[in-house]
């Protein structure tokens, strides 16, 4: 099995801890389903994406130039790069 490629799609905005949502200033679209790697300096996760808003109501995919909420599982922070696993 081909190793997945890591295609970079945003940059963390801004993390809210209660609830783990990171605000993501997107590059390319993203959508629910997709599995997403978060790197920075102390920053080092990988999730599935199980649940995004725009403008705080739930939508099943965002395109480049959006800013989403994106619930996730672990701590991250402003400027944290966000990738997207693609086999």
């Amino acid at each position: 099995m081909a190793e997945a490629k890591m295609e970079e799609i945003g940059r963390v905005n801004s993390f809210f801890a209660h609830p783990s949502v990171a605000v993501i200033d997107l590059t390319a679209p993203l959508k629910l389903g997709d599995t997403v790697y978060i790197k920075g300096h102390t920053t080092d996760f990988q999730q599935a994406v199980e649940s995004m808003q725009l403008d705080r109501a739930p939508v099943q995919e965002a395109q480049a130039g959006q800013a989403v909420g994106l619930k996730v599982s672990g701590r991250c922070r402003k400027h944290d790069v966000v990738y997207k696993l693609v086999a």
